[in-house]
């Protein structure tokens, strides 16, 4: 199967999903989410996977062991394609890339390699290339100052505080979702993205 884009359909089933997510729902709905979400998400990625990697498909149900929000269901299918994500949800698309978050060591990596200057002067450029093309630069969580060791007037501290660095688009549902477009504008977003994964590659990871 060729993809082709999603139906208007398909973002209809996710509204319907935000509003009744329950088992009741999914059951009466499931032939339908796997006919217009489901089989053109697989068709994507599996056009996607020789340029961009190894793909992972989320599964549509939520953990909630630890969690408040006890919703059976993901309100989006998702999936990783290597060092990149794509998402469509009720209000369309949206792709992701980068590192949302890092552990000790990766963290203590990346800071170092930000304060450093040749290493860090070219993640500045990343970064401001990256928002020159519309993409948003976000981390899962940062420091309201600097990090322990890091002056609070260093040149890029707005870098040093951030827990992990990654880029993000969303596109708001439009006709174009329907059509080989949305493939063309996820592809023109990991290409994007390339620049900050070659970094973390030899930075952080």
């Amino acid at each position: 199967m060729a993809f082709r884009g999603w139906p208007a359909e398909a973002l209809e089933f996710f509204a319907g999903l935000e509003a009744d997510n329950s088992k009741t729902y999914w059951q009466a709905n499931k032939a339908e989410y796997e006919t217009i979400v489901l089989a053109p998400m697989k068709a994507l990625l599996e056009e996607l996977a020789p340029g961009w990697g190894e793909v992972r498909m989320f599964r549509p149900y939520r953990d909630v062991r630890f969690s408040k929000d006890k919703s059976p269901y993901r309100t989006d299918i998702a999936a990783r394609i290597g060092e990149g994500y794509v998402s469509l949800g009720a209000r369309g698309l949206a792709a992701g890339a980068g590192m949302w978050e890092m552990d000790a060591v990766g963290l203590d990596r990346y800071r170092r390699a930000v304060a450093a200057d040749k290493s860090g002067k070219k993640l500045a450029a990343i970064v401001a290339k990256a928002r020159s093309e519309g993409l948003e630069v976000m981390s899962r969580d940062e420091l309201k100052t600097a990090p322990k060791g890091y002056p609070i007037d260093h040149p890029r501290i707005d870098l040093l505080r951030f827990k992990g660095i990654a880029l993000w688009r969303d596109w708001p549902a439009g006709a174009w979702l329907g059509t080989e477009k949305s493939k063309d504008r996820v592809v023109e977003f990991f290409r994007s993205s390339t620049p900050l994964n070659r970094w973390l590659d030899a930075n952080v990871k």
